[in-house]
């Protein structure tokens, strides 16, 4: 099965599915595989038409399926110093090297793998396979998954996300909540600044205010929280604005983000930005220019995966893999996306998130061959259940 898995992984990795470009041939591949194996596949493009999720059942059309998720996108090897082709998957001391190949394409790969099996094996319990685009920019093929499947009314009873965690069973992680902030403001001569609104004045003033609520936020750390660190982070991404010395800088925006772990901690810092610009900063900037604005784009607000006392995916990989405790990590996933479904929901897969995004990103074969042994215990479950 390792060698069949390995294959699937090469043609895997050289679709250059970064989350910019379409990721439309590997889907089609995906469905061919799953079609023939007896899969019923549903290929859901998103509006653009250039991408599109896949979610395809093995087995009974009934609730309570177990669903094998993977994203399809990688992030760009642009300015990477790769030891070969990354879109190529290179075999060596025992490691496969390639673009996804731990993030997350070996996990898709195994499952790939066994269809065969799980096509004669799902026969009291549905499998499904749903792997989705753009996870990388904002979790967004997700969750137009989770609003194709409620509309669907389909109902399975739980998932695994098979996120490289060293096979690690993750019961819980952060949220990941993604925004740009833009400032419009005045153009002018930088000789009298009085005379414009300089855009990146007020977004510097607007990220000083970013820094004192992160520090407030360490504060807000729940008691006996398992994350590390414990508290709500915010990340300051980047900060553009302006063009030449002695203009004032009419415009300017803010990447940033913040990783919740509990939803008030989200609601606090959005009330408080939104109070500092309603009350101070737009104020101040329509005194001048009433025509001034800041506005902030949700790229993504991807809920995080909170740990429950009864989770039957979790009680299920554990007697899969052998495992007797289950972490939580500061990374986000889909996983939180499943959970709102009102599935049970763990995180386990091939591989070590150290390698996820770095040049020479590889995938141990002994990591592949743990997930092989885990889904092939997973397949007499679905025979038995």
């Amino acid at each position: 099965m390792i060698d069949a898995t390995k294959a699937i992984l090469a043609d895997l990795i050289g679709f250059p599915t970064v989350s910019a470009d379409s990721n439309l041939a590997m889907i089609d591949y995906l469905a061919t595989r799953l079609s023939d194996v007896g899969a019923q596949v549903d290929i859901m493009k998103d509006p653009t038409g250039s991408k599109a999720n896949l979610f395809a059942t093995l087995g009974p059309d009934i609730d309570g399926g177990i669903v094998l998720s993977g994203h399809s996108d990688v992030v760009p090897v642009s300015d990477q110093n790769w030891s070969s082709d990354p879109f190529k998957m290179l075999e060596a001391k025992g490691h496969l090297y390639g673009r996804g190949t731990c993030d997350m394409k070996g996990f898709i790969a195994a499952c790939l793998a066994m269809a065969p099996t799980f096509a004669q094996q799902a026969r009291a319990r549905p499998l499904h396979f749903a792997f989705t685009y753009d996870e990388e920019t904002g979790c967004i093929g997700a969750g137009h998954l989770a609003e194709s499947l409620k509309q669907r009314n389909l109902k399975p009873g739980l998932a695994i996300i098979g996120e490289p965690t060293s096979m690690r069973i993750i019961e819980g992680h952060k949220g990941c909540y993604e925004y740009s902030t833009r400032f419009q403001g005045l153009e002018g001569h930088g000789s009298n600044p009085d005379l414009g609104v300089n855009a990146v004045e007020y977004a510097v003033r607007y990220v000083a205010r970013l820094l004192e609520l992160r520090d407030q936020l360490q504060g807000r750390a729940p008691e006996n929280s398992r994350f590390d660190p414990p508290w709500t982070t915010l990340n300051i991404g980047a900060l553009n604005g302006g063009t030449v010395h002695n203009v004032i800088a009419p415009k300017a925006q803010i990447d940033w983000e913040m990783r919740p772990v509990q939803a008030a901690d989200a609601r606090f810092v959005k009330d408080t930005l939104r109070s500092y610009c309603d009350d101070v900063l737009l104020p101040a900037m329509r005194r001048v220019h009433p025509d001034a604005s800041i506005e902030t784009e949700v790229i993504g607000e991807v809920a995080g995966l909170i740990p429950t006392d009864t989770n039957e995916a979790l009680r299920i990989v554990s007697e899969l893999t052998g495992a007797n405790s289950a972490d939580v990590v500061p990374f986000g996933t889909e996983a939180g996306i499943f959970q709102a479904l009102g599935m049970d929901v763990v995180v386990c897969g091939p591989g070590s998130i150290e390698q996820a995004h770095k040049a020479d990103e590889f995938l141990a074969v002994e990591q592949l061959e743990q997930c092989l042994k885990m889904l092939e215990k997973l397949g007499i479950k679905l025979a038995d259940a």
